[in-house]
């Protein structure tokens, strides 16, 4: 490959690394930035593969907690209950992702200009809710209630619109039913791994006859950036949210709504269909 794509790579991996964990939605990011780029993914390899980056990354961060968690399953109610609270918060993504799935990659996905308004919508709603004062009854994702998971589940399915977020709709559904920032941090984390991780698997059987390693360096550097950036967030990010709040992520999401709209206007466009190709299933 041409030491351009390269250089797209690396750009494109750190920014699905860096967007992936915060409010501020991945897939807008990586969407917006390939079609400036102008970078081509044939079969959706580099997509698909650089997310899978982002998921190890949580995992391995992870790890202790996860073990101890599988560990205590036999013994523990508490342990038994915190992860169907997981299961359920993921099921109704689970569902609507799986049947909306075509709809999502061919439509959605390839609107540029809805990104963008998305970003600055979820943005405002973000600043909104970060500076209203709660009194949250939730402090610990271990003790949050099967009703409140649920609801956080139905709350990122809005994500499935692109520029939304996953993480923004699950913190501030979350916010929003009496939660404290740190948990709510916390629990889109937990609840990003089985969504993440059926997205990637989705995506790579519905794109099993065209995923091509023919452009194996791209993949990698793409692959090594997402997940070295993406533990560095993960480890930083909930100490951040809990002396600074949201309001940086909200701004941030306004600023590049904003540039991207006058990006769409002013930068002459890329083939859609490519650049939609670069962004995971949700």
């Amino acid at each position: 490959m041409a030491d351009q794509s390269i250089v797209s790579a690396l750009v494109l991996g750190l920014i699905e690394g860096l967007t992936e964990f915060l409010p501020v939605s991945s897939t807008a990011h990586v969407l917006l930035a390939g079609r400036f780029l102008g970078f081509h993914s044939p079969g959706n390899t580099f997509a698909v593969l650089i997310q899978l980056g982002a998921i190890l990354a949580i995992l391995l961060v992870y790890a202790h907690r996860l073990t101890s968690i599988a560990l205590a399953l036999p013994n523990s109610e508490k342990a038994r209950h915190f992860v169907l609270t997981v299961l359920v918060a993921f099921l109704p993504a689970a569902v609507i992702g799986a049947l909306a799935h075509g709809f999502i990659k061919s439509v959605l996905f390839e609107t540029p200009m809805l990104i963008c308004i998305m970003l600055i919508i979820g943005g405002i709603i973000l600043l909104a809710v970060d500076k209203m004062k709660f009194q949250p009854k939730y402090h610990d994702v271990m003790d949050y209630p099967l009703s409140l998971a649920f609801k956080i589940g139905l709350f990122q399915c809005i994500a499935m619109i692109p520029g939304t977020s996953r993480s923004g709709a699950t913190i501030v559904g979350s916010l929003l039913m009496g939660t404290d920032k740190r948990s709510a941090a916390e629990f889109s984390f937990f609840l990003a791994m089985p969504t993440m991780l059926g997205a990637f698997v989705l995506d790579l059987y519905k794109n099993r006859e065209l995923i091509s390693f023919d452009d194996g360096a791209v993949i990698a550097v793409g692959f090594i950036a997402a997940f070295v950036t993406a533990i560095l967030v993960v480890r930083s990010l909930l100490d951040f949210v809990s002396s600074r709040g949201y309001a940086p992520f909200a701004y941030w999401r306004i600023v590049i709504g904003v540039v991207g709209l006058l990006g769409l206007l002013f930068w002459p466009s890329q083939d859609a269909t490519a650049v939609a190709a670069l962004a995971p299933a949700f």
